[in-house]
């Protein structure tokens, strides 16, 4: 996305993009594929829904199809208290001039009505949060359009080209050494998620980053159900159905620092165990897969994007489970910086000096779950 917004709003057509694996095989392919931007501080109300308006126009803008679905997602609420909250999350979507709205009971079940209402439920529904243009969008073809739309502007994409350190010289950063030689540079973007902090560790830049895996689950295929993105406050637990029938779900992070794409069974049963409270009808399916994607997660879970420290060394970073939803934007805000050297007002507040002024942006309920 940085590759093709520095080609197209500014006209650099000089541009590599080296990727350690293949295309769409880290974060981006390993997710649940929601976009949204119903979150609470203005900062980051401006980040997402300049995402999401750019997803709306992405299909034609690249003139590939996205599989964009804008059904909308509600935020189940099951209790007074959540009811606040999510009052809470309304009007500050409300405010920051973003589509948000709060439902009540009956006007909650009329639009998921499998939610468990049930006498014996635990969390039975008090009503939500609802953003109709939420939804979901095709996270392969995303990298798929992006890249063809770059190369097809001049960009190269260099796939199998490990990064093993940053060229320094007077101080600034003037390219990288990978595994296939050297490449010069102007200017270095460095976006790679979890691997980030030990490359710009290289350069002596230490960055506030955790990495943790974020596990996901596919159902078997059935027929259409639910044609809304559903989160739980109560169990903690996502799901979607996707356009080939399977229900797409996950929950919370698991909390012990790692590095591995692989799930475990206590996180499994605990995600499964809050979607089949959230909607019984679902017990009976059968799981189709489960892995985990590696999230990178700082201590106010938003993003760190503008410069590293290192003269010509940029950061697009510390996205944690928002990466997917706001990859237009990143790319649109990151090409900024490395061809103008300054910030976007968007990215300005996501600065990493924001850590030491204290101007910290605490989106750690962002999607209704700790994060």
């Amino acid at each position: 996305a940085t590759a093709y917004y520095l080609a197209r709003n500014h006209g650099l057509r000089r541009v590599a993009v080296l990727e350690k694996g293949w295309l769409g095989g880290g974060n981006t392919g390993r997710n649940t594929t929601v976009v949204r931007s119903n979150y609470f501080y203005p900062e980051s109300v401006a980040l997402y829904d300049l995402a999401l308006r750019l997803y709306e126009g992405l299909s034609r803008a690249l003139n590939f199809n996205i599989m964009l679905s804008q059904r909308g997602m509600l935020i189940a609420a099951h209790s007074p208290m959540q009811m606040e909250i999510c009052n809470r999350i309304a009007n500050a979507m409300q405010l920051n001039g973003v589509d948000g709205e709060v439902l009540g009971a009956d006007e909650a079940l009329a639009r998921v009505p499998l939610l468990n209402q049930g006498p014996g439920a635990r969390y039975r529904c008090h009503g939500g949060v609802w953003q109709g243009r939420a939804g979901i969008a095709r996270h392969d073809a995303v990298a798929w359009a992006y890249a063809r739309a770059a190369s097809d502007l001049g960009v190269d994409i260099i796939e199998a080209c490990a990064v093993e350190d940053l060229i320094l010289e007077g101080g600034r950063c003037v390219g990288v050494e990978t595994a296939e030689g050297p490449v010069r540079a102007d200017a270095v973007g460095l976006a790679a998620a979890g691997a980030t902090p030990g490359l710009a560790a290289k350069v002596g830049v230490r960055l506030p980053i955790h990495t943790y895996a974020l596990q996901a689950f596919v159902s078997e295929p059935v027929k259409p159900c639910l044609d809304t993105v559903l989160l739980s406050l109560g169990t903690g637990t996502y799901v979607s159905q996707s356009d080939k029938g399977e229900l797409v779900f996950g929950g919370a992070l698991d909390r012990v620092p790692t590095h591995g794409q692989r799930g475990n069974l206590g996180v499994q049963e605990g995600v499964i165990a809050g979607l089949v409270e959230m909607c019984p009808a679902f017990g009976q399916l059968r799981l189709l897969r489960q892995w985990a994607g590696v999230v990178d997660v700082v201590p106010d879970s938003s993003p760190v994007i503008g410069p590293s420290g290192v003269a010509q060394l940029y950061l697009n970073c510390g996205w944690g489970t928002g990466g997917f939803k706001a990859i237009p934007a990143g790319g649109w805000l990151l090409a900024h910086l490395m061809a103008t050297g300054g910030h976007h007002p968007i990215s300005a507040p996501f600065d990493l000096d924001r850590f030491t002024r204290g101007r910290l942006i605490d989106e750690a309920a962002g999607s209704g779950i700790a994060h």
